[in-house]
């Protein structure tokens, strides 16, 4: 799935429960990080949900992240995010307006403050990821 295919299928869900039900799809389609990865220095800090994010530069210069969560709406969250950001060059990550690609799900009406709050950290952490990778 695109994150274009993502927006597609949340103009076609009826309402915010069936856009959560993608978002949970998404979520078990993601494969966990090896308990190995789960390190402090993996760790996104500012969730409420424990997350961790790994990135790596494929041979042709795209960063592909990797990441996990032990709550289910997080992870889904996680799979939103990295639709966005994988398959480009991290000096590319690095100038995104992810926030805006955001803005077009509506996600801050529907989702909780904890939880923005959450996705703004793992927004930074996808940057100083790109960051160390560039």
């Amino acid at each position: 799935m695109t994150f274009d295919d993502l927006k597609a299928a949340f103009e076609l869900a009826d309402d915010w429960e069936d856009r959560y039900a993608v978002l949970i799809d998404l979520a078990k389609k993601m494969p966990p990080l090896a308990e190995a990865e789960k390190t402090p220095q993996n760790f996104v800090k500012g969730c409420m949900s424990q997350v961790w994010m790994v990135a790596d530069v494929d041979d042709q210069g795209r960063m592909q992240v990797r990441a996990d969560s032990d709550a289910l709406i997080v992870r889904g969250l996680i799979a939103l995010l990295l639709l966005i950001v994988n398959g480009k060059p991290p000096a590319e990550v690095a100038r995104l307006d992810i926030a805006a690609e955001l803005e077009a799900l509506d996600l801050a009406r529907h989702v909780s403050v904890n939880r923005r709050s959450g996705l703004a950290s793992m927004v930074l952490k996808i940057r100083q990821l790109a960051a160390e990778n560039a």
